[in-house]
């Protein structure tokens, strides 16, 4: 299979350094193995998204030589995409609504001392959540991650990397209007574009 990669920047910005060189390796990557370079512009959080800072990536990225193989993906044109795997997760189980408000989770979290949510919407019965939304109280949407083992990936730089899943929780995906956050939208993105391999940062794995 020959590889698809992606260069990913957000428009909240000018492209920097660091960027330029995440396309560039994406872009060598995909040269060197006969594979295909593509741009995706993360332009979901639509406060700081600037159709200027998009203009001056692109025109730089085309600068650099660095020429994507496939039209230009923005995340902002593809909400309905992300709302039909929130409602497949909700609908599966394998994820919730969480009505826990900010005063509420810095309470547990100062008697806790720990930023890990302790999933007190995670099981709760369905009139519950029923009545809460009935009220209209506003709600997160969280991933119902694995509580038992260890969630294991192989690395092409680093090896083998493993994280005991007690050491993770469930995660935000979709705020209350069901717009969708960073964690769910880079992996529909990842999936439907068929990437194979991501070349970014080592932030994610850090």
């Amino acid at each position: 299979m020959n590889p698809r990669v992606r260069f990913a920047p957000s428009p909240t910005g000018q492209l920097h350094i660091g960027g330029a060189r995440t396309a560039l390796f994406n872009f060598l990557f995909a040269r060197k193995n006969n594979g295909q370079f593509l741009v995706r512009i993360e332009d979901t959080d639509m406060e700081r998204s600037k159709k200027e800072h998009v203009d001056q990536i692109c025109d730089s990225v085309k600068w650099l030589g660095l020429n994507w193989d496939e039209e230009l993906v923005f995340q902002s044109q593809r909400t309905d995409a992300y709302r039909s795997v929130i409602d497949e997760l909700l609908e599966s189980g394998n994820a919730y609504r969480c009505f826990c408000s900010k005063a509420e989770l810095e309470e547990i979290r100062e008697k806790t001392g720990s930023y890990l949510y302790t999933g007190i919407w995670r099981d709760r019965d369905p009139s519950d959540v029923n009545a809460e939304l009935e009220k209209g109280t506003a709600f997160t949407v969280r991933l119902k991650t694995h509580q038992d083992g260890a969630t294991a990936f192989n690395d092409s730089i680093y090896g083998s990397i493993s994280v005991e899943n007690s050491e993770l929780d469930d995660f935000i995906i979709a705020r209350s209007d069901f717009s969708p956050v960073y964690n769910l939208v880079v992996v529909v993105d990842d999936h439907e574009m068929g990437i194979t391999h991501v070349i970014r940062g080592e932030d994610h794995i850090s």
